[in-house]
């Protein structure tokens, strides 16, 4: 099996970034970690990994054989940040946030990849399984 190298998923993310502008603030680095919670895409001979390491301390590491699969946890990380921004500076205060929140990550990641939309919307499903919605919870009475 081919391997993209580090320059070409890179080349890839920036890609397909640019199909949804993606902030460079929110874009991983690649085989570089700067120990600040960034995403760090590394590639070894047989593997890709997905590494997110803050303070000394690895809070994640993924590894794959599977391009689309990095692309999804990389894609699946950017528009959550993006959607959690533009939730922010929408927020409707008689509904759950996560309202706004998932239904723009859902739209960001159906223009990176329909697949990955969703997927990422049986994760959402199963999230608000355990924990619905909860609208006008900041209501006073």
């Amino acid at each position: 099996m081919n391997y993209l190298s580090l320059e070409q998923i890179k080349a890839k993310v920036f890609d397909l970034a640019k199909r949804i502008n993606a902030p460079v603030i929110f874009m991983p680095t690649f085989g570089i970690n700067k120990d600040s919670a960034q995403p760090e895409i590394r590639v070894d001979e047989s593997r890709y990994h997905y590494v997110i390491i803050e303070r000394g301390q690895e809070l994640q590491h993924k590894i794959t054989k599977d391009l689309n699969e990095l692309l999804y946890w990389t894609f699946e990380d950017i528009t959550f940040s993006m959607a959690s921004d533009f939730e922010l500076k929408n927020r409707n205060a008689e509904q759950d946030f996560r309202r706004i929140l998932f239904d723009k990550q859902l739209k960001l990641l159906s223009l990176i990849n329909e697949e990955f939309s969703l997927k990422r919307k049986k994760t959402i499903e199963k999230i608000l399984g355990n924990n619905p919605f909860n609208d006008n919870k900041n209501l006073k009475k």
